[in-house]
């Protein structure tokens, strides 16, 4: 069975001193269609993150001169650009820290490549403007709002500033009007893949998300928990 291509033009940055990895990957990902670039530290990452060349960047945690966590912070202050993390296989505190600085994923390592593929394509998939039938349409609760296509939100016309992830689960939430979204279901709808057991990637971006709202919104909206269930937004 032939696989799907990815496009041509995508544009990965990947930021790690392993040599032999980078190869690797780079050689697997152009048969995918993915045009790699491989730097070596942290700080040479961050240039190369902020210079506007790339559509993804994949940043491995254990860096020389500057570590990934300390680069996605300095990436993440200046570009929304998607991030996927290579984090080693059980290390859940880095995988946590990872997402609570904006992170929009995460790969275990070893990194096998076709996952790493399918989290590469499902990022990019999310980080996509509206899909046609929703150009021009408007998302709004109260005084929020939400133009999909355009990947802009904003409260009371100040701009919300968010990862590519925090957005889709702001647009799910607002697409569920007042139902309850479980942790699964966001899960499958905004990472595009299925919720792992202990895994805290949803209540995290939920939780950034809820200090950014909170910024601008104070208590006039709410992501509500519902225990044992999910989430919901909420208009006070």
């Amino acid at each position: 069975m032939d696989r799907p291509e990815a496009p041509a033009d995508i544009r990965v940055l990947l930021i790690d001193d392993d040599a032999e990895l980078g190869s690797m990957l780079t050689e697997y990902l152009g048969g995918e269609g993915f045009a790699t670039t491989v730097v070596y530290d942290g700080e040479a990452g961050v240039r190369a993150a902020l210079q506007g060349e790339h559509d993804v960047v994949v940043l491995d945690v254990m860096l020389p001169l500057l570590n990934g966590v300390e680069a996605l912070k300095r990436i993440r202050q200046a570009s929304g650009i998607p991030i996927i993390m290579l984090t080693a296989k059980g290390d859940h505190v880095d995988r946590v820290v990872g997402l609570e600085m904006g992170a929009d994923d995460y790969v275990p390592k070893p990194c096998y490549p076709r996952e790493l593929v399918a989290r590469l394509r499902a990022v990019l998939r999310r980080s996509e403007g509206g899909a046609d039938h929703r150009r021009g349409q408007t998302m709004a609760l109260g005084d929020l709002r939400l133009q999909p296509a355009q990947r802009r939100a904003s409260w009371q016309e100040c701009p919300l500033y968010l990862t590519v992830t925090e957005f889709n689960i702001l647009e799910a939430l607002l697409g569920g009007s007042d139902r309850v979204l479980s942790k699964d279901e966001l899960s499958e709808k905004v990472l595009g893949r299925p919720r792992e057991p202990y895994d805290r990637s949803v209540d995290v971006h939920v939780s950034n998300l809820r200090q950014k709202l909170s910024a601008l919104a104070g208590d006039a909206v709410e992501i509500e928990t519902v225990r044992g269930v999910g989430y919901r937004l909420r208009r006070k």
